[in-house]
């Protein structure tokens, strides 16, 4: 199963820990994550299911490249970071 790392960002926000959950894309892994913490999901998904603009996600240190189906491949053994992307000026 693939490890999934919320910062510890993330976690001045909600209550997400380090968790391992089965699945071969990242829509897979979130969904089968998100069943044990929906509150998590509407903070990194929106309304579509999409991944939320603040939001990005690395699978094995490279960052995902499908934001709205979330099809990336997720091997067995992969280790996913969902972080608060930042922006400014």
């Amino acid at each position: 199963m693939a490890r999934v790392n919320f910062t510890a960002n993330l976690q001045r926000h909600l209550s997400c820990p380090q968790a391992e959950a089965a699945g071969t894309t990242v829509r897979e892994v979130l969904d089968n994550l998100f069943a044990e913490n929906p509150r998590a999901r509407s903070y990194v998904l929106d309304d579509q299911a999409a991944l939320r603009r603040h939001m990005t996600i690395f699978i094995d240190g490279r960052t995902i490249r499908d934001r709205v189906h979330l099809s990336d491949a997720v091997a067995e053994m992969s280790s996913i970071h969902v972080l608060q992307a930042l922006s400014g000026g």
